[in-house]
């Protein structure tokens, strides 16, 4: 039922899925551009549609009141940002301790523009060995989906123009709040 009325709600709204199932039962969802609190919606529409149930995880200050069951619910796990206590081995644990995972998350890390994308992801996937499907929502062309699958090979920079050129010709709703895909240099 939820399948159906996610595909009606998109078509109503005038968006296109443009999805190719991975074969893998594991992987991490990046998903670009995000410049908007839409996109949250819109990419759980298209999650819905295709039946991946997809984990999340959100600054914790969102999850307040009935807002919390909700997006619990939703999949989502709520995060204190400000504090640092090992994300990456805490997620991809959580990889190594279920048979199927679907892991999204937003490599910008906000909606505002930033100069550089957070490489958590990054360092999941290969602490966990699972590969990165790669997720976009573009809003001139109203089409959200996924598909494109990379393994890190340990060469960020070299994996990071595969991700560049992934997401070159996709386009967030507010285009003045999207960053460059680019890492900082260490």
């Amino acid at each position: 039922m939820l399948r159906i009325l996610s595909k009606l709600i998109l078509k109503l709204i005038g968006w296109h899925v443009d999805v190719t199932m991975p074969k893998e039962k594991k992987f991490i969802m990046i998903g670009a551009p995000h410049t908007t609190n839409w996109d949250l919606p819109i990419g759980l529409l298209c999650f819905w549609s295709v039946q991946i149930k997809i984990t999340w995880v959100a600054k914790k200050q969102i999850f307040v009141g009935p807002f919390n069951y909700f997006f619990r619910a939703l999949g989502g796990i709520p995060v204190d940002r400000s504090v640092h206590s090992g994300f990456i081995k805490q997620i991809a644990n959580q990889f190594n301790e279920r048979e199927e995972m679907v892991f999204g998350i937003t490599p910008e890390g906000t909606r505002s523009k930033t100069e550089y994308w957070k490489t958590g992801f990054y360092y999941i996937a290969q602490e966990a060995n699972i590969p990165i499907c790669l997720a976009y929502i573009d809003y001139p062309g109203r089409t959200v989906g996924f598909g494109k699958m990379i393994t890190p090979t340990g060469d960020i920079e070299k994996d990071f123009e595969l991700i560049r050129d992934f997401y070159k010709d996709k386009t967030g709703k507010h285009p003045k709040k999207q960053g460059p895909v680019r890492i900082r240099k260490r």
